[in-house]
């Protein structure tokens, strides 16, 4: 089978993977750029580590909320509209965060960024599909992967470096000026890639339509809950990690963003060897590796901490947790969207949105659990644990891996 993308000179295809990368990871810079900088957003508005988390659990709401409009909003009207204008709401959200006067306004104004932020990741992997199927799908899908993967670890250590020179509101600044390039070079550069004759193909012309379709496969169903379970641990990590290592490790901003570097190259390795894997596999065998890596990786941390191991007890595992988040998030991408290819965008957006806004609702269960001891390694692990199991499950009960047929070329 052919597809448009296989007529693509090799140049355009790398064209096209740096500038739907640089989208993909306006989403995650959104979320993370700032985490560095919540201690001192706490100090400077007088509150508690639980309030600050929130404006991180709003923003992971909005992009939630965000993809569920955008993606079905982009298989009715095309690719191109959605994402110009989502990303001009980024913008304005953006310079709203920068001069917000009190932490509600923060919060709110970061509900919006991630609104706005949504579109990236979703069109992106939507023109992935337009444009590929079969094995070369997972190899595009696993570019994206790398940066959705690789993002969350490395903007902190940007943000760190920001935060050594600026306030912290000029971190919002910057993102501005990020969405801001985004929409220029999407305007110059990114043509339309879903011609108006798909728009109005049979059986995807309604929401609820495309809705029914990806809902009432089994598979989808199953990464859905697997990819929103690898989030949710990931971001657990993420959200309490600032005051793991900078309040109980003594790091600091910059120590603090090269340990997020060294997790990046374990995120490198697995989304690159999933690509490799996955297309002589298949993703479903490569799931079944990973999830259970993922729920070894959190119990090891746990047992680590309360025998007292210290830095390293923590940091060795995390890096096998990160590495397992690597390989998880393309095979969940591939599985959802080479079985959807006329839905790809309200299929991309559920996905995006169950793995944000899942993450939104779990990763504070970290500071809850660790209540007034302050956040610790086990409070920490431990909600990746209790997500890596329902991972697990999630694979052998529900996508059911022997049932699930190889990729075409």
């Amino acid at each position: 089978m052919l597809h448009p993308g296989d007529a693509m000179p090799t140049w355009r295809r790398v064209v096209s993977v740096v500038l739907l990368g640089t989208l993909t990871a306006l989403g995650p810079f959104t979320t993370d750029l700032y985490l560095p900088a919540f201690p001192v957003l706490q100090a400077d508005f007088d509150t508690t580590a639980a309030a600050i988390q929130l404006t991180l659990t709003g923003t992971m709401i909005g992009f939630a909320v965000g993809q569920l409009i955008v993606g079905p909003l982009s298989d009715k009207i095309g690719r191109r509209m959605p994402l110009l204008v989502v990303t001009a709401l980024h913008i304005l959200a953006s310079v709203a965060a920068a001069i917000a006067p009190d932490l509600l306004l923060l919060g709110i104004a970061r509900v919006f960024m991630g609104a706005g932020a949504a579109a990236g990741g979703v069109v992106a992997a939507a023109i992935v599909r337009d444009l590929f199927g079969g094995k070369r799908l997972v190899v595009m899908l696993s570019r994206l992967a790398l940066v959705t993967g690789v993002a969350p670890v490395l903007a902190p250590l940007v943000g760190s470096w920001l935060l050594g020179v600026m306030p912290w509101r000029g971190i919002f600044v910057v993102l501005a000026v990020y969405g801001a390039l985004m929409l220029a070079c999407s305007i110059v550069l990114l043509p339309e890639t879903l011609p108006k004759a798909r728009r109005r193909e049979r059986g995807t012309t309604t929401v609820w339509q495309r809705y029914r379709s990806v809902f009432s496969d089994r598979v989808f169903v199953g990464v859905l809950v697997i990819g929103g379970m690898a989030f949710s641990g990931l971001f657990s990590y993420l959200s309490a990690s600032s005051f793991l290592f900078q309040e109980t490790y003594g790091f600091d901003a910059q120590q603090y963003g090269l340990l997020f570097a060294a997790n990046s190259v374990g995120v490198i390795i697995g989304v690159q060897s999933a690509a490799r894997l996955a297309a002589r596999f298949g993703p479903q065998w490569v799931l079944a590796f990973s999830t259970v890596a993922l729920g070894v990786a959190g119990a090891v941390i746990i047992v680590a901490d309360q025998a007292g191991w210290g830095l390293w007890g923590t940091i060795v595992p995390l890096f096998v947790f990160m590495t397992g988040c690597g390989f998880t998030m393309p095979c969940v991408q591939v599985l959802a969207l080479d079985r959807h290819g006329n839905a790809a965008g309200t299929a991309q957006s559920i996905v995006g949105a169950v793995n944000f806004g899942v993450a939104g609702l779990v990763s504070p269960l970290v500071g809850w659990l660790a209540a007034d001891a302050g956040i610790t390694a086990t409070s920490m692990a431990s909600v990746m644990v209790g997500c890596a199991v329902i991972a697990v499950l999630a694979l052998w009960l529900i996508v059911r891996p022997r049932t699930v047929a190889l990729l075409t070329p």
